[in-house]
């Protein structure tokens, strides 16, 4: 399930001279945490009974479609861009603590998703499936039993892991009656910085607030 990309021109690529700096770092991954306001989406999730979880996971994905850098991954020491990412995200299985890892494209309206990553939710029997583990994925998770205010991810250190990871937390009323939630992302610098993450939040904001 690998998404199509083009490789990219390194010696004629703008980025090429924040690449190289970065490239020497054995650990070249960095995160920030931010609030994001999700009133309109719980309201929509309601009116429309979906999960908000599949929701969220919908509007971050298509969210970081919307930002180049986001979509860069390395291969073999070269670069390229990939035409999508696909969420692929943690899930208690109903009734247990244990959890499994849902890989599914992030194809059609919110709806067509949220139906779309229930059914494939439902049939899934193992913890994951290794076929769906590509580096064209972001990898999903929530903590709903706190606010989140900064989180770290689990890795085994591989300089050249693009995949952006995406955490976020439970969703608190504030005074003005509007419900925001801590979201965590992790990022390889090499490929990705602050302006990026900046353009990244304005989406999923602008995205969740767009909703009717």
């Amino acid at each position: 399930m690998s998404a199509s990309c083009q490789k990219i021109d390194l010696p004629s690529w703008p980025r090429k001279d924040i690449f190289s700096f970065f490239s020497v770092l054995d650990q070249p991954f960095y995160s920030v945490c931010f609030r994001v306001d999700v009133t309109q989406l719980h309201v929509y999730a309601k009116v429309h009974g979906l999960s908000f979880y599949y929701a969220m996971t919908y509007l971050v994905t298509q969210a970081v479609n919307a930002v180049e850098n986001l979509r860069y991954t390395i291969r073999d020491g070269s670069v390229y861009l990939l035409d999508k990412r696909t969420p692929s995200f943690t899930e208690l299985k109903k009734g247990s603590e244990q959890f499994q890892i849902i890989t599914c494209p992030c194809e059609g309206s919110l709806d067509d998703f949220c139906r779309a990553a229930k059914n494939r939710s439902e049939a899934q029997t193992a913890f994951v499936e290794t076929a769906s583990e590509t580096d064209d994925l972001i990898y999903i998770s929530c903590l709903p039993w706190f606010d989140l205010t900064c989180c770290t991810n689990e890795r085994q250190i591989d300089v050249d892991d693009a995949i952006p990871r995406i955490t976020w937390g439970k969703y608190i009323r504030q005074e003005n009656g509007r419900e925001t939630l801590g979201l965590s992302i992790e990022v390889n610098h090499r490929l990705v910085d602050g302006v990026h993450l900046g353009r990244f939040y304005e989406s999923l904001q602008n995205k969740i607030n767009e909703l009717e």
